[in-house]
């Protein structure tokens, strides 16, 4: 025990408690945050409905004559129309769509007079040299798709690659 000379109680040093401090748990004060968010919030607010709602496009007019481009001569053109008749380019009608054996014997014929001839081209996307075996299809929008995809498996069997379609306004 101590004794303190000055008539003050004596203590013990085995009742002196040692104080340790508290952990402080952090806190995140959000007040600034949600300051931040609510400003942005008015900001976007304010800003969204003066947004123009319609674009402003420039469309051209409709050229005021068309004229009729020849094809190439190399060029494939099968036409077909309502009536269900094939022709080849500026020929006249020479299979129908029901049996188009006529216009196959005709592509494939013409193929192989080109490769007779060595009309070859060199495709510029795979440097292939090959014959022009591109074909065209032209129908009338009105034919039904099944006669349309019936001309194209016939044309693709006789060796046609790409075929392509020319669906567009015909009289016919």
């Amino acid at each position: 025990m101590i004794e303190h000379p000055g008539n003050i109680s004596s203590v013990s040093v085995s009742n002196i408690k040692t104080e340790e401090p508290e952990m402080n748990r952090p806190e995140i004060n959000v007040t600034p945050l949600i300051d931040v968010l609510l400003v942005l919030l008015i900001i976007f607010m304010i800003v969204t409905p003066t947004r123009p709602s319609s674009l402003e496009t420039r469309v051209p007019s409709e050229p005021a004559a068309t004229r009729d481009v020849a094809p190439h001569p190399d060029t494939i053109v099968i036409r077909a129309d309502r009536l269900g008749n094939l022709s080849v380019n500026i020929s006249g009608p020479i299979a129908t769509i029901a049996e188009p054996d006529e216009v196959i014997d005709l592509i494939r014929s013409t193929f192989a007079a080109r490769r007779e001839n060595n009309a070859f081209r060199t495709d510029p996307s795979t440097g292939k040299t090959d014959i022009e075996r591109t074909v065209f299809i032209k129908a009338p929008k009105g034919l039904d798709y099944g006669s349309v995809a019936r001309v194209v498996d016939s044309v693709k069997l006789a060796g046609a690659s790409p075929v392509s379609l020319q669906i567009d306004r015909l009289e016919q």
